[in-house]
């Protein structure tokens, strides 16, 4: 077992923990730099001391540590996050493929006028739109700055750039970048229920495309983020001694403490209702399984769609937004729930026609759950008043609040000058 694992597993005795903190252990350099980061990050007894070391490490071992791509990401992420950075480690940072583009965002933010000095002259950064568009919007940029990066994002949006089926973090930043334009006042026209059947070959191509999730996911339930109760309402569930209310944490619904044991386990959606009753459309979709639930997403109407667009299983709920005649004032109540996946409001973004309404992009910043990253990026289409209303919402993170203020000074000083 190595020297980290050991660590890991709380199996070293405390004075060699100190020898850890210290750096003075016997083993490889990458091992003793992954381990004083690890004592930085989770250790309470030891972490200032190993932050200490950090910080006065020898630069040559740092800096190989620094462009290695098979150093350990947690160690990466530490060394180029703004707290901890060495300046004379950025510019291996910026072109070590195995740092994160969502990690050089974050640094982007607050980056010092020489880090953007440093970014600037970095090929990947220069090439990596999601990086450019969190920079643009740093306090310390100087006007030739400004002009460089909006030159860059201008030559690079004149190319389309495919978007590929399954995103990783970094790509969703990228194509978040590419995929939205700067949204139009009026929104696109709405799509209606109204608009006939939608062909079966529609579904048979999302069926398809997705086939490898769907087998995985076949046997899940229908479970809505935030529980049933949630999506009925209390007033669905008399509280009665037969019928105990449930308690949900954690996007799950289970059973209150004082009456688990009277809570049946979840039975198998039955093939149909009992003869002379009618499903109401909750039973009829609890009933269904996740290629049936896919289906209903994409030939349903209005309402199916509120609830699906809700279903924990991934799948199906961004089924939701592939719907033919998904309209957009839905999608703008899709981007201000906060009982939805985290995947559906990133996915949101890549779809150019939703990026055209402005109270979809408004919508999607304003939400707690939209995820910091993807927040930042769209903030930059939002008006003054807008901008303003979000620097006070408490609900948002402290560093959207930040920015928004920012970026609505900075526009309320550029009107002053005009």
């Amino acid at each position: 077992m190595r020297t980290i694992d050991q660590i890991r597993a709380n199996k070293l005795p405390s004075n060699m923990m100190q020898f850890a903190a210290k750096g003075a252990l016997s083993v490889p350099p990458d091992e003793n730099i992954e381990i004083l980061v690890y004592l930085a990050k989770h250790n309470k007894i030891f972490g200032d001391l190993a932050r200490m070391t950090l910080a006065g490490w020898d630069e040559k071992a740092s800096l190989a540590a620094a462009s290695n791509p098979k150093t350990a990401r947690e160690v990466l992420d530490y060394l180029v996050a703004p707290e901890n950075l060495r300046p004379a480690l950025l510019p291996a940072l910026l072109e070590n493929p195995s740092v994160a583009d969502s990690e050089l965002a974050k640094f982007a933010i607050s980056a010092s006028p020489e880090s953007i000095a440093a970014m600037l002259q970095s090929p990947r950064v220069r090439a990596s739109l999601g990086v450019l568009d969190v920079l643009r919007s740093n306090i310390y940029l100087k006007a030739d700055q400004s002009s460089t990066i909006a030159g860059l994002l201008n030559s690079s949006r004149a190319e389309p750039v495919p978007v590929p089926d399954e995103l990783t973090q970094p790509q969703v930043e990228e194509a978040i970048a590419v995929q939205a334009p700067e949204p139009a006042q009026e929104p696109a026209p709405a799509a209606s229920d109204d608009g006939g059947e939608v062909p079966d070959e529609v579904v048979s191509a999302y069926l398809a495309e997705h086939a490898t999730e769907i087998a995985a996911d076949q046997d899940k339930p229908f479970q809505p983020v935030g529980g049933i109760v949630d999506l009925l309402g209390t007033d669905y569930f008399p509280v009665s001694e037969n019928k105990p209310m449930t308690e949900i944490a954690g996007g799950e619904e289970r059973p209150s403490a004082d009456a688990a044991s009277a809570v049946p386990a979840r039975p198998k959606p039955a093939a149909g209702p009992p003869p002379g009753q009618r499903d109401n459309t909750v039973q009829k979709i609890n009933r269904l399984d996740v290629k049936g639930r896919i289906q209903l997403a994409m030939k349903g109407n209005k309402e199916e769609r509120s609830i699906l667009i809700r279903d924990g299983t991934k799948v199906v709920a961004l089924a939701v937004l592939d719907a033919p005649k998904l309209s957009d004032g839905e999608v703008e109540k899709f981007a201000l729930q906060k009982n939805v996946l985290e995947a559906v409001l990133r996915q949101i973004p890549l779809k150019r026609r939703f990026m055209k309404n402005y109270i979809v992009v408004r919508n999607l910043v304003s939400n707690p759950r939209t995820p910091l990253d993807l927040g930042l990026g769209l903030m930059k289409h939002l008006l003054t008043q807008d901008l303003k209303n979000i620097s006070a919402n408490k609900e948002i993170s402290e560093t959207v609040r930040k920015l928004a203020l920012k970026m609505y000074k900075q526009k309320l000083d550029a009107a002053a000058k005009k």
